[in-house]
C-alpha cells in the first residue's frame, strides 16, 4: 500500500457529488480511476497515483453501484477528484514528482 491510499483514512471526499456524498471522512478510501490506457485490466488496478479520495457514498457512484447522475458527469467528477488528490498527495509529500 502506497503512501497515497495509507492516507485516505480521514481526508474530505474529493469529488463531493450532489445529492450523494455523505461528507463522511471516516468513511473516505483512495478509489482508483479505471481508463483505457492507466494499466488496469482484469483483476488489475491502476496506479495508486490514479486514485481520489472518496467517501463510500461517491465511490458507489463512481464504481456504478448507485448513482442516479449521469455516468459521463460522474466520470468527469472522478477524474478532477483524482487531480484534486494528487495536488494533495504532492503537498503532503505523498507523492514527489522530480
Amino acid at each position: 500500500m502506497s503512501g497515497i491510499t495509507k492516507n485516505a483514512k480521514g481526508q474530505p471526499c474529493q469529488m463531493r457529488l450532489e445529492g450523494i456524498c455523505n461528507f463522511n471522512p471516516e468513511t473516505t478510501v483512495a478509489a482508483h480511476y479505471r481508463m483505457h490506457g492507466l494499466g488496469s485490466g482484469v483483476g488489475r488496478k491502476p496506479s495508486d497515483l490514479f486514485t481520489a479520495h472518496l467517501c463510500s457514498s461517491c465511490h458507489d457512484a463512481a464504481d456504478g453501484r448507485a448513482c442516479s447522475h449521469d455516468r459521463d458527469i460522474v466520470r468527469l467528477r472522478f477524474a478532477e477528484a483524482v487531480f484534486r488528490t494528487q495536488a494533495i498527495g504532492m503537498a503532503s509529500g505523498a507523492i514527489t514528482v522530480t
